[in-house]
């Protein structure tokens, strides 16, 4: 990893340790049986027919700066919603991407799609607390999390009924998310260590990936050709996150990218 993700994942984990002292676990387990849902339904999401699309609220990013900053949360998923997407993804960071368990919070109370909590989940706490504030699924990130630790949070978000998916963006990555026999595989195609994206990482990897496992691309998804060449390939669902966040009309750029009808969606 680079030195920009090391300091992410260190600054993620000091902060974890102050949420650690103010909120003990205890708390956080009397919260979470009024915000769970039955079943699977983020995991569930992704493999309806076609490319489905998790659309993400982000503010900023330490690649793309800001976005959209004071984006008001309930206004953009329900724009989402509305264009068609299968799931959302909220950043819950707060230092670098402006996020927080605030707008899971906000997002829970606007929508009924699935919730995937995205952050680097380094700690069980964190799961309990994205759990606590109406996550349907967590985010893993392989390359911040050694083998026993990536075990760890993988099997105590099953516990938490917590679907999760498992990032990787090489091969070596790729093997240790196979060798938890992760359901969900989200192939970043962002270099964690320069930051530079390359879309044919999806395309290198996913030849490795066995069939039955649910495949996520994330990262540099940002055009029509992309959707349809990463569908033709085999590809479940696309995470899609500034190039909707930065569009006029998120509800119609969501739209075009889950290819809907001109009629919008009956709720």
């Amino acid at each position: 990893m680079g030195s920009r993700i090391e300091g992410l994942i260190a600054s993620t984990r000091d902060a974890v340790e102050v949420r650690k002292r103010e909120l003990p676990v205890a708390e956080l387990e009397k919260l979470i049986s009024g915000n769970r849902h039955e079943g699977k339904p983020f995991s569930e999401a992704l493999v309806r027919p076609g490319l489905s699309v998790i659309a993400e609220h982000k503010r900023r990013s330490p690649s793309a700066g800001e976005i959209r900053a004071g984006s008001n949360v309930a206004e953009v998923v329900q724009a989402y919603e509305r264009g068609g997407a299968a799931a959302l993804s909220v950043l819950t960071e707060q230092q670098h991407f402006g996020g927080g368990l605030q707008d899971l919070d906000e997002a829970r109370a606007a929508t009924g799609l699935p919730i995937l909590a995205k952050n680097f989940h380094l700690d069980p706490y964190q799961l309990f607390e994205s759990a606590a504030h109406g996550a349907d699924a967590i985010l893993i990130v392989v390359a911040s999390v050694n083998e026993e630790r990536l075990r760890e949070l993988y099997d105590e978000a099953h516990a938490l009924d917590l679907d999760a998916i498992v990032e990787v963006h090489d091969e070596d990555e790729l093997e240790r998310a196979l060798a938890i026999d992760a359901d969900v595989i989200g192939i970043n195609n962002r270099n964690l260590a320069t930051f530079e994206i390359d879309v044919e990482t999806t395309f290198r990897l996913l030849t490795d990936v066995p069939t039955g496992k649910t495949v996520v691309a994330e990262s540099g998804i940002s055009n029509m050709e992309q959707i349809e060449r990463l569908e033709e390939a085999g590809v479940d669902a696309v995470l899609i996150g500034e190039a909707l966040m930065r569009a006029p009309d998120l509800e119609e750029a969501c739209r075009a990218f889950a290819r809907l009808e001109d009629e919008p969606p009956q709720r």
